[in-house]
């Protein structure tokens, strides 16, 4: 692992119609790390993985990619260069083929003009070409994304990513809506990419096996305040059911 600190995140605080979502998060996270944030549903999570992303900004605090504050940052060229995003719900356009979905991650670096021509006929097809077969769709350019089933369809926004080839790669619940053996793979997937391009991963996910099977740190969020940021051997089962509020049966 890299000493070089890709994500830098200082007393982020953010609130929601009054309701403290997030309570003075800090951490950092260096280059090559994958990082799980665990928690149960409303611990914050997701708002955090979209401050991170620059999708929101934070009320105080500070959030720094590659020493680049985000504050401000608004959505284009500087940011997609700086981070990009997996969501839940694959963000695909189901009408359009595989690879014109892909190629949707080079619109932060293309103009106006290019992007419009690469809908009419795909530009880049090579580097294209090269992300949906290192995700294992070769054969599925040029199909419609609505004939995909739900790993297919997450694996092209992988794909999305990888050409977009941010610093730090961001996975709100990639794996919520999957069965549990296309989420394994799709998590491995993700881990294996992140390892061969030297990328940097946060991710969120529930199932504390497939955390503990893939990565080596784990930061706990429960109700908007971090109550832990240790190394995945670190983190007890005891830990694991106090972080979910988790009761033994009979008590």
């Amino acid at each position: 692992m890299s000493s070089k600190i890709v994500l830098d995140l200082r007393d982020v605080c953010k609130s929601f119609a009054g309701n403290k979502v997030l309570h003075n998060i800090s951490f950092t996270i260096r280059q090559g790390e994958k990082v799980a944030i665990i928690g149960s549903s409303g611990a914050g999570k997701t708002t955090l993985l979209h401050v991170i992303a620059g999708i929101i900004q934070p009320d105080s605090g500070n959030v720094y990619i590659n020493g680049k504050s985000l504050n401000g940052l608004k959505p284009g060229r500087e940011l997609s260069k700086l981070v990009g995003v997996i969501h839940q719900q694959f963000d695909l356009v189901p009408q359009i083929s595989v690879i014109h979905n892909v190629l949707v991650g080079r619109l932060g670096q293309w103009s106006l003009l290019r992007s419009m021509l690469s809908m009419v006929w795909p530009i880049e097809r090579e580097l294209a070409s090269k992300a949906i077969a290192r995700v294992g769709l070769s054969g599925k350019q040029r199909e419609r994304t609505s004939n995909l089933s739900g790993g297919e369809q997450q694996r092209v926004a992988i794909a999305r990513m990888l050409v977009q080839d941010p610093e730090l790669f961001v996975a709100d619940e990639p794996v919520a809506s999957l069965d549990p053996t296309r989420a394994s793979y799709l998590v491995e997937l993700l881990g294996q990419i992140t390892d061969q391009t030297g990328k940097t991963l946060v991710t969120s996910l529930h199932s504390i096996d497939l955390v503990r099977k893939n990565f080596t740190r784990l930061i706990g969020l429960r109700n908007g305040i971090q109550v832990f940021d240790l190394d995945c051997q670190d983190v007890t089962d005891g830990m694991i059911k106090e972080l979910y509020d988790i009761e033994e049966i009979g008590t």
